[in-house]
Formats: C-alpha cells, sequence, structure tokens
C-alpha cells in the first residue's frame, strides 16, 4: 500500500478516491455546464484511484466512501447519458436529492475521519546517532510442566540494535512480525484480546518501523548496554518498538520477548502461533493469584533469555551481535504486568543492574529488597485507579537498597507508555491527552537519562532530568535495606 500523505491519515490513491466521490455527489448540483465535465471527470479518477486501492489492498476506511461514490454515480450518469442521447433527462427533485447527497457526503466524510481515529501508524524518526537494525531470535528453554505436549517453553526475542548505515531504500521491518502474515496474525489477535472486530486494526500490518531487518551492527560504540522488555498482559514483544528504536539509535541493545500462552499470539519460525490462554475470572482474589503466576513465569522468560543473550555475545550459532552485547550492564524494564515481572526478575537475579516499571502494578511479594535502582513511570492518577497500586508501588520502591524515582506524568493513560497513541483513537481515558507522539518522547527520553546514570555512570543530574517531565518522586534506602537476589 502506498504512504499516506504527511499531515494526512490517507494515502494519495486515498485522498484521490475521496476527492472524486465528493466531487460525483457535488456534481448534481453544478450548473448545467460545468455537471457534465465534473461528473466524467470524477468518474474517470475514481475508476483510476479505486483500481489501484484494490490490488493494493483496500482498506476499510474506503469502504464508505467507495460505496457513497457508487450510490451516486447513477444519479450523476444517467441524466448526462440520457441528455446525450437526446432523451429529456431526468432528475430528482431537490427536496429528495438533498437528504441523498448529504448522507452520500457524510459516508465519504467517514473515510477520512476514522482513518485519523484510527491510522496506519507513523513511528517518530530516532534522534540519536545511530541508525537502528533488528533481528528476531527464538530460545527453546526447558519443556513446561502444564501436561501438554509441547517439547518447550520457546522464547521469540525481537533485537534492537545500533547499525551500520544502510541503504535509503532497504527494506525496512513490518510492525508486529517478521514477515506481513505474522503481523495480520498478531494484529487479528490483538482486536480479539481487546474484543474489537480485527479489521479495525487492519493498519497495523501495513506499518513499517525504521529499522532494518538484518542490519550490521555499527562499528563504533564499542560494547552495548542490554535492556530486556516484558510487554503488558496479552501483549506482544512489539508494542514499544517506538520506545527500542530510540533506545537503540543511542547506543542501547533493546531484547524484547514474546511470552507463550500469555501474549495474544506469538508465531513461531515453523509457522506454529501459539495463543494467548490469560483471562480474568471476575474474582478479586483469583485474579490477584493468576497474575502472580504470570510475573513469575515472565520474570523467569527474562532471566531465561539474559543467560541465552550472554552465551550468544560468546559466540554462541544465531546472533550477529558477538562480542557486542556488555551482559555486565543490564537494565530489566516492561509494561503493565512486564513491569512487575522486571521488578520480580531483579529481585531474583542481580545480573540485572537497573528497572524501568512502565505503570506495572507490582504483583506478588513487596517485601523483599530490591538493591538495584529502579525508575517507575505511573500515569496521572485519578479517580479509577486502583487503589492499592501507589500504596504497593511506593512500598516497593521505599524498601530498595538503591535510590529510585517515581515519575508521574501528566496527561498520560496506562497505554500512553506504548506505541497505542499512534494507532489507535485520541481518547483520554484510552491513550492519554498528549496526542501521538509526545507521550512516547517522554517515556524514551525519561528511560534514556535513567540508563544513562544507571549503565553509563553518566554525570547526570537524574532528580532534575527527570522532572522536566512530570512530577518526581525520590526514595532514598533506608540503612536497613539488604538486597536479594543471585548473581
Amino acid at each position: 500500500m502506498p504512504s499516506t500523505i504527511t499531515g494526512l491519515p490517507l494515502s494519495g490513491p486515498e485522498a484521490l478516491t475521496v476527492f472524486g466521490a465528493i466531487t460525483l455527489v457535488l456534481a448534481r448540483w453544478l450548473p448545467d455546464r460545468y455537471r457534465g465535465p465534473a461528473t466524467l471527470a470524477a468518474g474517470a479518477l475514481l475508476v483510476g484511484s479505486v483500481t489501484v486501492l484494490v490490488v493494493g489492498g483496500l482498506r476499510w476506511q474506503m469502504v464508505p466512501v467507495v460505496a457513497a461514490a457508487a450510490v451516486a454515480a447513477p444519479f450523476a450518469l444517467v441524466p448526462m447519458v440520457r441528455r446525450r442521447t437526446g432523451r429529456t433527462p431526468w432528475r430528482a427533485r431537490w427536496w429528495l436529492a438533498l437528504p441523498g447527497s448529504a448522507v452520500c457526503a457524510a459516508l465519504i466524510a467517514s473515510g477520512p475521519v476514522s482513518a485519523w481515529a484510527l491510522p496506519v501508524p507513523e513511528f517518530p524518526e530516532p534522534s540519536g546517532r545511530f541508525p537502528v537494525g533488528t533481528q528476531v531470535l527464538e530460545f527453546s528453554t526447558r519443556p513446561e510442566g502444564a501436561g501438554r505436549d509441547d517439547e518447550g517453553r520457546t522464547l521469540v526475542t525481537q533485537l534492537w540494535y545500533p547499525a551500520r548505515r544502510s541503504a535509503p531504500d532497504a527494506p525496512r521491518m513490518p510492525y508486529l512480525g517478521r514477515t506481513e502474515a505474522e503481523s495480520r496474525t498478531v494484529s487479528k489477535a490483538l482486536a480479539g484480546y481487546a474484543g474489537v472486530p480485527g479489521f479495525l486494526l487492519d493498519g497495523l500490518p501495513r506499518a513499517r518501523s525504521h529499522a532494518v531487518p538484518g542490519a550490521l551492527a555499527a562499528r563504533e560504540g564499542g560494547r552495548l548496554p542490554v535492556v530486556l522488555f516484558s510487554p503488558g498482559l496479552g501483549g506482544v514483544r512489539t508494542q514499544n518498538t517506538a520506545w527500542a528504536e530510540e533506545l537503540a539509535s543511542h547506543g542501547y541493545v533493546v531484547a524484547a520477548v514474546d511470552h507463550p500462552y500469555d501474549s495474544a499470539a506469538v508465531v513461531l519460525g515453523d509457522g506454529r502461533t501459539l495463543r494467548t490462554r490469560v483471562s480474568a475470572t471476575g474474582d478479586r482474589e483469583e485474579d490477584a493469584a493468576r497474575a502472580e503466576g504470570w510475573t513469575r513465569a515472565r520474570a523467569t522468560d527474562l532471566r531465561t533469555v539474559l543467560t541465552r543473550l550472554t552465551r550468544m555475545d560468546r559466540g554462541e550459532p544465531g546472533g550477529t551481535l558477538a562480542g557486542r552485547l556488555d551482559t555486565g550492564r543490564v537494565a530489566v524494564a516492561g509494561h503493565s504486568i512486564g513491569g512487575a515481572a522486571a521488578l520480580q526478575a531483579a529481585r531474583q537475579d542481580r545480573r540485572f543492574d537497573a528497572v524501568i516499571d512502565l505503570d506495572g502494578f507490582p504483583h506478588g511479594p513487596t517485601g523483599g529488597h530490591l538493591g538495584q535502582p529502579v525508575l517507575a513511570l505511573t500515569q496521572e492518577i485519578g479517580p479509577g485507579t486502583d487503589p492499592d497500586y501507589l500504596p504497593r508501588l511506593t512500598r516497593v520502591l521505599e524498601l530498595g537498597a538503591a535510590t529510585n524515582y517515581r515519575l508521574t506524568v501528566p496527561g498520560t493513560a496506562h497505554l500512553t507508555f506504548t506505541d497505542a497513541p499512534l494507532y489507535l483513537p485520541p481518547i483520554p481515558g484510552v491513550v492519554g491527552s498528549l496526542g501521538r507522539t509526545e507521550g512516547h518522547r517522554v517515556t524514551a527520553a525519561a528511560s534514556l537519562s535513567f540508563l544513562d546514570a544507571t549503565l553509563r555512570d553518566a554525570p547526570t543530574d537524574l532528580p532534575t532530568a527527570l522532572a522536566a517531565h512530570g512530577e518526581v518522586t525520590v526514595h532514598r534506602p533506608k540503612p536497613h535495606a539488604v538486597p536479594q537476589g543471585t548473581r
């Protein structure tokens, strides 16, 4: 599909289709000498543009536009044909034609409006000095113990890393998957998980990120610090692509994990698709117990991936970053329940040097002391916020053996910290009120300030840097705090 026009949610052929359709509808109201030429021009334009759209894949937003044109065409063409054949032209009376024209115009307008509300996402250009490459790996782990026939738990992990500059026409990575087919499978699964029709998210498989698959790693930059990422419940490894690309452009390697039977859909290299099994019961205690179990499984996945990345850095086949991954400088991050998993993984494993929790409720035990610094980004707290959220998060941060930070960002909602504002309707209660890209900018900027300070020992006044993005609360370690976990 052709790319969208800058500043518009439509591609060139889509814009021409809208223009042709509205011209066809309005032709009935033009003076006689203009009516015929306008009708013919609009018809010819529609034939060409709709053909291009059908061949390239017609977006659902264009269906009402094409339908309105199809309804208006006979009323515009028949009088013109009758006149040219010498017969008396027939035209509907104005008081009948006006409501019909208004309905057709409304259908046509619904196309651009719905394309604006649910666009093909356009990813912000990474601001760092490095181009970005990406690679998808599969790590097979021990057999699962749930009585299933699967031979093992496969962790599909996507890396974003600083890369050498590629040719301008080098293919970019499809959003949500290695191929468009995988992207469509994941997109439909995400829609199903959210309880909406799959066609509403059909813009996602059409999107391309900035990363070049398989690009060679940048020559400069030395050994690169690593950031592991766990998505939200039902979320997928690519849900924070814009954030991952931004970090990679500044010299970090981001490794995001699909969690089997948790992520909405995990497409394996052999073609199998593992669907989510997570569900809620409505019983508060039972759902809390389930969330704790999912958090434990995710924490184990994160630790396993770190082990495999360490082996890959030492030359294990399958990776292009051997000798470049600095697994002595590692942060673990996550969104929502992924943030809870990041906290738990760091509590269990001191190979993780820092934690970023993107609006994640701390499921599981909160009494153990974290030895690593934590940055917790939280949405703007309101009446709808879980009343247990801040007390539990504050307890985790206060008991830490390092200085921890909570940054509350005004104008945000739970999904602000993901790619969702790029493609969902700008409803404040869903994606916040910061617009399409500002939430990404704030999340990435705060993350980079924290990572530079904790993994690179950059001389940064971190509280001041974070305060540029919202309200900062600093939790300094208590004298009795003793870190847990193994190294």
